[in-house]
């Protein structure tokens, strides 16, 4: 088998970076930007636990730290009316997800303390799992969507995320509504006046969820991050 020259292979990372420039150049003319600059993580802050962010060729990874509890790398910036698409691959026993229009709680309430970050939540998980419903993070509530609470285990669990892969993750939030996309399959399709009363507008959070010891060390992956506010 003859191997690639080197021409071959520098002519083909120069055509994925040239496509890649020409997606995000489309994506700008349609209102679409990059949720933060690409180069470090200074529009980010990390909030509550001790889990760590690294930055390396345009991807955000985040590392399980023990002890800890949950842990969000949450966007300075505040969102409310939105879409965001982002590609996510997490290690196939940890829990994460997506924090949106998020915040650090007031007041006190229950066993979650002041300063607690909470929110709605679209879920990562491998499959079969419940990647794509929305979970109400530290709010009481528990499942925001439906689906997790049904006896049928049809709508409980669902095998469209891809474990060990990079999956395509695309969420909408307009008003009550929040849908939730995963490698173009419809997950969740919500509206929850209850939630949109309190949280309106809000954080973008990447979660890398606390862990038992003997599960350490696992990492959690989000690449190609974009926002369109609606």
């Amino acid at each position: 088998m003859k191997t690639k020259s080197v021409k071959t292979i520098v002519a083909t990372v120069c055509c994925l970076l040239a496509s890649q420039a020409m997606a995000e150049e489309y994506k700008a003319s349609d209102g679409w930007k990059p949720l933060f600059n690409g180069k470090d993580l200074s529009e980010f802050i990390v909030e509550d636990g001790k889990a760590t962010y690294e930055l390396k060729d345009g991807v955000i990874t985040g590392h399980t730290v023990i002890p800890s509890p949950n842990t969000f790398l949450a966007t300075k910036a505040r969102y409310g009316d939105f879409e965001l698409e982002f590609e996510v691959k997490v290690s196939d026993k940890l829990n994460s997800g997506v924090q949106i229009r998020s915040r650090s709680r007031d007041e006190a309430e229950g066993r979650f303390e002041v300063g607690r970050f909470y929110g709605p939540q679209v879920e990562i998980e491998a499959g079969p799992g419940q990647a794509g419903y929305v979970y109400g993070e530290a709010t009481g509530r528990g499942w925001l969507s439906p689906e997790p609470k049904s006896k049928d285990k049809s709508l409980k669990q669902h095998e469209h995320f891809k474990n060990g892969e990079w999956n395509h993750f695309r969420i909408v939030a307009k008003g009550a509504r929040i849908q939730t996309f995963i490698n173009g399959t419809p997950i969740a399709d919500l509206a929850d006046e209850e939630i949109y009363k309190t949280h309106a507008k809000g954080h973008i959070g990447l979660q890398v969820h606390g862990i038992k010891e003997d599960l350490h060390p696992m990492s959690v992956s989000w690449r190609k991050l974009f926002i369109r506010e609606l």
